[in-house]
């Protein structure tokens, strides 16, 4: 058994989109329009047939107090795995993309967490 999707629930699919790909650097993999929403998955350009990150509208009020509910206490939707925490950290400030959490070292690993302006916090984390 393999994990094959997951989801982010996000507040504008067209918005996430364009972070997800200009900014954090993945590759869209499928769009299959579904009426007013669509099937949108993004994929890491270094494993395109590996996990697919679905970006999932977050019209159901479930969705949104959850949402809601994770970045008021400060708790990351779901991490990324990067090599090097504090490069990513780097290019992706560089970028514009605002962090929450500064690199932190906590034992064997290095986290860092950023808003990804779709309604999530987002954690990238590495080996220290």
């Amino acid at each position: 058994m393999r994990i094959h999707l997951t989801s982010l629930h996000v507040d504008n699919q067209d918005k996430a989109l364009a972070f997800y790909t200009d900014v954090l650097g993945f590759v869209k993999k499928t769009e299959v329009p579904l009426g007013q929403y669509k099937w949108l998955t993004v994929v890491s350009p270094e494993n395109p047939d590996g996990t697919e990150l679905v970006l999932e509208p977050d019209e159901h009020p479930a969705a949104q107090a959850y949402k809601k509910g994770l970045v008021a206490d400060g708790i990351p939707a779901t991490s990324f795995a990067v090599d090097d925490v504090q490069t990513e950290f780097e290019r992706l400030k560089a970028r514009g993309v605002v962090f929450t959490q500064e690199p932190l070292s906590m034992g064997p690993v290095v986290t860092a967490v950023f808003d990804d302006t779709c309604g999530n916090l987002i954690q990238i984390a590495g080996q220290a």
